[in-house]
């Protein structure tokens, strides 16, 4: 009458949940971290309290752009595959930008080749 259940033999429901969703959108892209890692540390700034935020944002992980409750789950977190996975990715050669890709794609300035000759 109806078919089958939607729920049977279902084995990738992926961001089902609204919040498993907006978390893929409020991530840094990858160019704005490495940014962010490459500044010294006479410009980085202290974490500020913030009520929103999960442990009033002072348990942050750069690297993944990520806030924590509390230290341990952060520790914790620094010990996952998935973090060490970022490190190897963030300290290797610089991610592409925007302007990398115009360039690929033809939106760049133009090459009119060498110049001529003026007399």
């Amino acid at each position: 009458m109806g078919g089958k259940c939607p729920s049977r033999k279902v084995k990738k429901r992926r961001f089902s949940h609204k919040t498993a969703r907006r978390d893929k959108f409020l991530l840094k892209g990858d160019d704005l971290v490495y940014d962010e890692l490459q500044k010294s540390d006479t410009e980085k700034k202290p974490l500020p309290r913030d009520e929103d935020l999960p442990g009033m944002g002072q348990y942050y992980c750069l690297h993944c752009d990520r806030y924590f409750a509390n230290s341990s789950v952060r520790d914790e977190h620094f010990k996952t595959k998935r973090h060490k996975k970022r490190l190897k990715q963030m300290s290797g050669p610089a991610p592409h930008t925007q302007l990398d890709a115009e360039l690929a794609a033809g939106m760049g300035m133009p090459d009119n080749g060498p110049a001529l000759m003026k007399m």
